[in-house]
Formats: C-alpha cells, sequence, structure tokens
C-alpha cells in the first residue's frame, strides 16, 4: 500500500516552523538558533527552517551496520532487509503469572535470545532490584557477557549515557551497542532525552529518534495527523543529533506510534493501525534516504491465541513494508511484560513470514521440467537428488510447530504450543554461549558498572 509520505512531510514541515518544538535544555536551544534555527513563541520552543532539516537529514547515513561483539552484525538501509531486536519492559510472564524483571533474569534472556536465529540484538531492561539511573549501566554489562548479538541499550539517565561511553571504548571503537530515546509529545522534546543525545554523541553510536505519537492523545486520532506530528519530532530530534554529531546514524523510528482505545482507555500497540504506521514509517524512511523502524507487539497478557493473532498480522505486514529495524521478540502487554516463551514463537513466525515473502521463484532449475520428464506419470520425487538438493531451501521447517499425528500427541502428553515453547525456551537458556569477550574486557564492564550501581545507591 502506497502512502502520500510527501503530504505528510510537508505537514510535519510546516509544523516544525509554526508552532516549533519545544527543546527543553537552554544549552542546546543556544547551539540550534546559532545553527539557522529561529525562536518561536515561548521558552524553549524552536522553529526549524526547511532548509536546516534538509542539510540535517542529508548528513546521516543511508546505510551502516549494528555490530556484533566481532565487529560484523547486519547492515541497515531504507531499501534492505529488517533486522529484528528483541524489546524493553518491566515484567516477565513465567509459570502463568507476570512478576518484576530483576537482574537475576537478564542473563539467561540474554542467553535465550542469543540462541533464537531470527534475533539480531538484543534490547537492554527496567530491572527492579536495580536503582533506576544505573539500569542502563548495569544492563549492557550483563547482555554483554551472555550473548555476542548487538545490545540496544534501554536509556535512563545521563549519568549513565557518560557511563556507558567509557564501556564502549573497552569492547572497542565500533557500534556494538546503541541507544535511542522517544519524544513526549506533542512537539516536545524533554531535557532528559536531548541530554543522553548529547552525553552520547561524537562516539560513533547509532541513535534511534523515536516519534511515538499516540492517537487521538498525543497526536490527531487521524492516523495521517498523528504521523506529521511523529515526523515532525522525529526530524527535530535528528537535527539536533546532526548538529552534535555530523554524520552519526539515526534509525527515523516513527514505527512506534499507536492509537487510544476510546472504550477502555489503553494505549494499543497490536491493532491494524499499528501496521499502517510501520508502512508509513518505512516509506518515509526511504523518502528521507535513511533506515526507519518499528515495533510489533501485542496487548495479551500472555502467549496465547490474541498474541499469536495481533503478533503474527504484525510480523507479516512489518516485514513486508521493510521497516530497517523491528522491536518485537518475547513482546506482551503492550512492552510492559515479556515471556520466554512467547519469545520462542515470535522466532517461528518471523521465520514463517519470511518464507512467505521470500516468495515462489521460477526459473529452469525450480520449474524442473527435465527431472519430471525423468520421472515420468505415476512416479514419486521423494527419492530423486532434485528433491534432496533442493527441499530445505524451498520448503519451511519449523523447530517449533506441531506437525506429527495425533497419537504422536498424545503419547507425548498432549501439549499445547505454548507448553513446547517453554520448555524449549528452558532448554535454551539453561546453555552456555559465547560473548566475544576477552576475561579483562568483562571484569572491566563489571567493575565500571559495579561501582556506577554503587554511587547511584548511596
Amino acid at each position: 500500500m502506497k502512502i502520500d509520505v510527501e503530504q505528510i512531510h510537508d505537514a510535519a514541515t510546516a509544523l516544525l516552523q509554526d508552532p516549533g518544538v519545544r527543546m527543553e535544555h537552554d544549552a542546546l536551544c543556544e547551539l540550534l538558533l546559532r545553527s539557522g534555527a529561529r525562536e518561536g513563541n515561548g521558552a524553549n520552543v524552536i522553529r526549524f527552517p526547511p532548509e536546516m532539516v534538509r542539510e540535517a537529514v542529508a548528513l546521516c547515513p543511508a546505510e551502516f551496520t549494528f555490530a556484533d561483539r566481532y565487529n560484523s552484525g547486519r547492515a541497515v538501509s531504507p531499501d534492505g532487509e529488517p533486522v529484528i531486536w528483541s524489546v524493553p519492559g518491566m515484567n516477565i510472564f513465567e509459570n502463568g503469572a507476570a512478576r518484576a524483571f530483576t537482574s537475576h533474569d537478564l542473563p539467561a534472556w540474554s542467553r535465550l535470545l542469543h540462541q533464537l536465529p531470527n534475533v539480531d540484538g538484543v534490547f537492554s531492561f527496567a530491572m527492579e532490584d536495580v536503582p533506576a539511573k544505573a539500569r542502563d549501566v548495569a544492563g549492557l554489562a550483563i547482555i554483554a557477557g551472555n550473548t555476542t548479538k548487538h545490545i540496544r541499550v534501554f536509556c535512563f539517565s545521563p549519568e549513565g549515557a557518560r557511563e556507558m561511553v567509557r564501556m564502549k571504548k573497552v569492547v572497542g571503537d565500533y557500534p556494538w551497542f546503541s541507544i535511542g530515546f522517544t519524544a513526549h509529545g506533542p512537539l516536545r522534546w524533554t531535557n532528559l532525552a536531548l541530554e543522553i543525545f548529547r552525553e552520547t554523541a561524537g562516539v560513533g553510536i547509532p541513535v534511534t529518534v523515536n516519534g511515538e505519537p499516540m492517537a487521538g492523545v498525543s497526536g490527531p486520532v487521524t492516523l495521517a495527523g498523528s504521523c506529521a506530528v511523529g515526523t515532525a519530532e522525529i526530524l527535530a530530534g535528528i537535527v539536533l543529533n546532526q548538529l552534535l554529531e555530523p554524520g552519526r546514524p539515526c534509525i527515523f523510528n516513527l514505527g512506534l506510534a499507536h492509537t487510544f482505545d476510546m472504550r477502555t482507555s489503553i494505549a494499543v500497540t497490536g491493532g491494524p493501525e499499528n501496521a499502517l504506521f510501520a508502512q508509513a514509517a518505512a516509506q518515509l524512511g526511504r523518502f528521507y534516504g535513511i533506515p526507519s523502524g518499528s515495533w510489533v507487539s501485542t496487548e495479551s497478557m500472555l502467549p496465547d491465541s490474541q498474541a499469536a493473532l495481533e503478533k503474527m498480522f504484525g510480523f507479516a505486514t512489518h516485514l513486508q513494508a521493510r521497516a530497517s529495524v523491528i522491536w518485537a521478540v518475547g513482546q506482551l502487554e503492550s512492552e510492559v511484560t515479556v515471556s520466554a516463551a512467547q519469545a520462542v514463537i515470535d522466532d517461528e513466525m518471523i521465520a514463517y513470514a519470511k518464507r512467505f515473502l521470500r516468495g515462489l521463484h521460477v526459473d529452469a532449475k525450480s520449474l524442473a521440467v527435465e527431472q519430471i520428464r525423468e520421472t515420468g506419470i505415476a512416479g514419486s520425487f521423494l527419492e530423486t537428488d532434485h528433491t534432496f538438493e533442493h527441499f530445505r531451501d524451498e520448503l519451511f521447517e519449523p523447530r517449533l510447530l506441531f506437525r506429527k499425528r495425533r497419537a504422536d500427541w498424545d503419547n507425548a502428553g498432549r501439549p499445547s504450543l505454548t507448553q513446547r515453547a517453554e520448555e524449549m525456551a528452558r532448554q535454551l537458556a539453561a546453555r552456555p554461549v559465547e560473548h566475544g569477550l576477552s576475561e579483562e574486557q568483562l571484569a572491566e564492564l563489571n567493575q565500571i558498572s559495579d561501582s556506577f550501581v554503587s554511587r547511584i545507591g548511596e
């Protein structure tokens, strides 16, 4: 579905000039004004001329890599294959109930995600037993010791941002972790967000610039209107990041936009409108020539049929839209809660959707006319070399879905999909995994984390 992104861009450009965006940071407002922005009506309200926005967007790399611990990883671009991440949150659902997520859960959670083949990056968490201002630093150290995958830090404080810049240098001068923050709109960036952008600038850390309007509350109830508000917020954030660090890798993350259920007063993240926001984000990213972001979510409280319905639709549509980065794996309850079983199910759904979107390839080998002739009328293709050579690439092979006979299911105790996923998650999380760090690097990361947690907790 093609969206008229030029009209959305024009509306966002008009909003950036009138009324502008409130940038709640005196020093950074001065930087913006010295760089060509104009004062708006009200304290810290900044108007962004179109040429200033164009110049900033042009500085953003069209393609860059979210590095793993070996300075490899997945490249992202406006037209490339999507990268899939896990999600942040506060709770974990296990044994039939939700409870607060703690630092004791994060190692196993990271090891599980490390072994899911369709997960490219691991998100940090709001851990209840860690002081709030130190959760980003502590989470980065724990995850780094339990996976080699890219880490997306959940930022909590400018002080933590400074410590994470130190941690980056311990491992290497490449983007093995990234950060991000969300505008608290409409048309407003908080001092906390702007200070974190400033503290992490200048060292090559990619940043996800999030516009997260809630249609009907912090954005117009019309999806196009919310897209305009979110786009204006993101562009203002990109301008600032490019002033702080010209060429800083930025993700245009409008796909976090969501709606408001007028009957229940709940923020909706798993509805069909969320897929439309993801499409808009991906197409706007291509319009601006920079990578885009979105999320796949559900309002369900547990891994059930509602979670399957909302998330499978989300995976299919977001992958089809080619959003560059998709937050998704393990998410329940609108990103408040995660589930290990849901993470395993999500990984299977992603593989399923990817196979469908890969399509039906037609060429001489796949048509196999000579093989059909050789096999002949009423023959069997099961024993042929052609089948042996192509079945793994052609046919989706699930790790989790049940594809046996009823007798096999009865003999196994009639397990549900969720029960099978829970067992697979337990087995995977218990396995040791590589982390790609020397003992010296790991010790230094833990020392920085422990020292900072201790100072914050005093």
